[in-house]
């Protein structure tokens, strides 16, 4: 009897030492469940004013109301959005710090730059697809062309007497009108600006005669006649613009081009925060804010599993690193 009380201390003791065992090593669940524990980041790396823009701040504002936590979009151009994916590549990899990524950086900087401070598939893990917005091909209506097949004729009869512009180096539009210039044999001289909005700008000015952007950047021009649509880069035509032919109408079979949009984020971020990154983007893409915003502009919501975005990534690299070598894209 005298050693019960003894026996039940050691008891009450194990108990304790136990449960302060399984709080110390449920504490890493505990403080990667808690995300987001401060404001996120969501690094755009173009100037305002594009269709990259436009995707993000649709995607932040929803992702802000389902959160609790304010998802802010930080504009940083340069470098063809190495700037950019430096600095990220850096960042603590807590799910603090996104990026929106999309064909150029992933697809196309490999392959077009020699020497980049970073890997993409080493130094940031996939999220999601965001979206896949129609390429649209336009001029300045002082263009002496009416349709597409005008340009092309005018453009190869006045070889590098016309230019465009895009929202810079390995932008989709920069990439869209190299890849025209390719199948049509087209020489028109690239002026690479630091987004879309800068080089839409020179483009209604007139100072440029020719650019290829989302339609949720071009929309508003178009109807208000201030640029002519001459085609669209998707397989089929879209019912924002149904009178503007395909390119692949116009002769040039399989030709496909298209802006698409994702979320990055540095490597060794947790897989549960990936995970619930990429669902929250799911359910932002699904909010009426967002699927009516991207109906308007014909652009494809995405928010699949992680490994999905990863695959289409690897398809779109081999796509476009062929690309790059046949027309000799560089960093101009």
């Amino acid at each position: 009897m005298t050693h019960t009380p003894l026996l039940a201390r050691r008891r009450v003791l194990g108990a304790a030492a136990a449960t302060t065992g399984l709080a110390v090593a449920g504490f890493p669940a505990l403080a990667q469940n808690a995300w987001p524990a401060k404001p996120i980041r969501f690094v755009v790396p173009f100037a305002p004013g594009g269709t990259s823009e436009i995707v993000a701040r649709s995607v932040a504002a929803e992702l802000t109301k389902q959160l609790g936590q304010s998802v802010f979009v930080e504009n940083k151009p340069g470098g063809a959005g190495v700037t950019a994916m430096q600095e990220v590549a850096k960042a603590a990899p807590d799910g603090h710090t996104l990026i929106l990524t999309h064909v150029g950086t992933l697809a196309v900087n490999p392959y077009m730059l020699k020497n980049q401070p970073y890997d993409v598939s080493r130094d940031f893990a996939p999220v999601t697809l965001l979206a896949k917005v129609p390429n649209v091909f336009v001029i300045h209506p002082d263009v002496p062309a009416r349709n597409f097949q005008e340009f092309v004729a005018y453009a190869k009869k006045n070889p590098g007497q016309l230019n465009y512009g895009s929202a810079g180096n390995a932008s989709a539009g920069h990439l869209a009108m190299e890849y025209l210039k390719l199948v049509t044999g087209m020489f028109i001289t690239h002026i690479p600006y630091r987004g879309t909005g800068p080089q839409l700008t020179d483009l209604l000015a007139g100072r440029t005669q020719a650019s290829s952007a989302g339609l949720p950047a071009l929309g508003a021009h178009i109807r208000a006649g201030k640029l002519r649509a001459i085609a669209v880069g998707t397989p089929q035509r879209i019912a924002a613009l149904p009178d503007v032919p395909t390119v692949a109408e116009m002769g040039f079979k399989d030709f496909e081009t298209s802006q698409w949009y994702g979320i990055h984020v540095p490597a060794g971020t947790p897989a549960d925060v990936i995970k619930r990154i990429q669902e929250e983007s799911y359910k932002a893409l699904r909010s009426s804010a967002v699927t009516e915003r991207f109906a308007t502009d014909n652009a494809v919501g995405g928010g699949g599993p992680t490994a999905e975005y990863a695959g289409f990534i690897a398809k779109e690299q081999k796509i476009w690193s062929d690309i790059v070598k046949r027309a000799s894209i560089k960093a101009d």
